[in-house]
């Protein structure tokens, strides 16, 4: 089975192409399934549109919803297309983002963590002038918010799990016991971390998460599926086949996909 469960398209105002091209792209690379999971509007504000260049307006998130219903409706038989969205997780507003997913009938839904202490995670000079002690408290801060973010129940999937280290590679060597205890709490409930293969593309240059964080999922018995976050239609399902290979070379025999907002497992 090929799937891809992290898609971006034009509507969130960073990413390129229509969820047509995505579907179509998926179906070249011989997927089973596509999962459309933009980015989520920012529901908390009183803004219709908080930042433009980041996330979908609030009012544009209805028809988003109709268009990927409709296609997948169109495209039954030729590929699975599945309906999701990528939502942030902030825990203060966590209630009011559960109420609102309720009213629609996601396959999945992708929880990221992409703000820790009101600041970008991607913000590159966020690190500028911190002590040892104040890294190893923001890593840890990060990693109770993804905890958190696994217990809110909410989510079948948690999005790039180590992606803190996507502008900053030391990241991964602050050392702090908040990694294994996130992964035993994920491990104890019915979601998935993803292997997310866009880090590549930034400066630490490999994927979400890293080898030595999946060596302790798999320790933990935390479940792992795969996604591109592809913000063009060219990416869908990229490196799909060398996560694979990795995933049983680390000791996984299995991964999770999702339909109905419930997990299943496959064999790697």
């Amino acid at each position: 089975m090929k799937f891809d469960y992290h898609t971006h398209h034009e509507r969130c105002g960073h990413a390129q192409d229509s969820i047509r091209a995505y579907i179509e792209a998926a179906i070249e690379n011989h997927l089973d399934i596509i999962g459309i999971s933009d980015h989520s509007p920012y529901l908390y504000s009183e803004e219709d549109h908080l930042f433009p260049g980041i996330a979908m307006a609030k009012s544009h998130f209805p028809q988003y919803v109709k268009e990927v219903l409709q296609l997948k409706e169109e495209y039954h038989g030729k590929i699975e297309v599945l309906f999701g969205v990528e939502s942030d997780f902030f825990p203060e507003h966590a209630e009011m983002y559960r109420q609102y997913y309720e009213k629609f009938p996601f396959d999945y839904i992708i929880g990221s963590v992409h703000h820790v202490s009101g600041l970008s995670i991607f913000k590159r000079n966020r690190w500028e002038g911190l002590t040892e002690k104040q890294k190893q408290e923001t890593k840890e801060i990060y990693y109770d918010l993804i905890e958190q973010s696994a217990k809110s129940g909410i989510f079948q999937i948690l999005g790039h799990i180590d992606a803190m280290k996507g502008y900053y590679p030391a990241f991964s060597n602050i050392q702090t016991q908040a990694v294994d205890q996130t992964l035993k709490t994920i491990s104890q409930y019915e979601i998935a971390i993803e292997i997310n293969t866009s880090g590549k593309n930034k400066d630490c240059g490999r994927w979400y998460p890293a080898d030595e964080l999946l060596e302790r999922a798999l320790f933990h018995g935390v479940a792992v599926t795969f996604g591109s976050d592809a913000h063009t239609s060219k990416r869908v399902g990229d490196e799909f086949e060398e996560v694979q290979k990795r995933l049983k070379e680390i000791g996984f025999k299995e991964w999770a996909y999702f339909r109905n907002k419930t997990r299943y497992m496959a064999s790697l």
